[in-house]
Formats: C-alpha cells, sequence, structure tokens
C-alpha cells in the first residue's frame, strides 16, 4: 500500500467518527434525563445519513481528477498529482459530512426544545 493511500485511509477513518462521538452542549436544568438521552440518540441517527465514507469517496475520485489535469499542466506525475488530489478530496468530502452531522444534531435537539449553548 502506498504512503498516499495510507493517507487517504486515515483520513476516512478519523472522518467518519466524527459524528458517532459528537453530543452538543445543551442546557440540562429542569430536564428529563431519560427523554433527553432518547432524543439524543434519535438526533444522531439523523445526522449519520449524512455518511463522511460516501462524501470522502467522492471527494476522493473529483480530487484525483482535478490532481491529474492539474499535473498534465505543469507536466508533473499524473500518479502522484492524482493521489494528492484524491487525499484532498477525501478530507474535504469528509470533513463537510461531519459539519452537516454536527449541525443536523444541534438543530434537531434545538427543535426538540433543548437550550443548545455548544
Amino acid at each position: 500500500m502506498s504512503k498516499w493511500s495510507l493517507v487517504l485511509v486515515a483520513v476516512i477513518s478519523a472522518m467518519s467518527y466524527g459524528c458517532a462521538t459528537y453530543r452538543p452542549i445543551v442546557d440540562t436544568k429542569g430536564v428529563d434525563m431519560v427523554a433527553y438521552e432518547s432524543d439524543m440518540r434519535e438526533c444522531q441517527a439523523y445526522a449519520e445519513q449524512e455518511s463522511p465514507g460516501s462524501k470522502a469517496a467522492a471527494g476522493a475520485v473529483g480530487g484525483a481528477v482535478i490532481g491529474v489535469a492539474i499535473s498534465a499542466l505543469f507536466g508533473t506525475s499524473r500518479n502522484r498529482g492524482a493521489a494528492v488530489g484524491a487525499a484532498s478530496g477525501a478530507g474535504a468530502g469528509a470533513g463537510a459530512a461531519v459539519r452537516a452531522q454536527v449541525a443536523i444534531t444541534r438543530n434537531c435537539m434545538a427543535g426538540r426544545g433543548y437550550k443548545v449553548l455548544y
């Protein structure tokens, strides 16, 4: 496995871990914690519909294409351009998905009446 493949796998793994552990900071004063935990699980389940793995894969493909095109313009190695483009595209795609998951979780909890602080 090449160095760039390892980087790509590490980026995708790290980004897909993002929302599984994300819990917004909520003011819990006067909150029924049993209902809160149930709502949190449901909101996290909604957020998991936005898949960092899928977005990373799509970003990798797009990044590889752009990397090859840039390599052709500058006369550098197409393989290296594809690898760098794929790694950066995967990171960007997965990062966008994780940010979306965080926003979905926050909005869901706020929509259920919780005071989301962060």
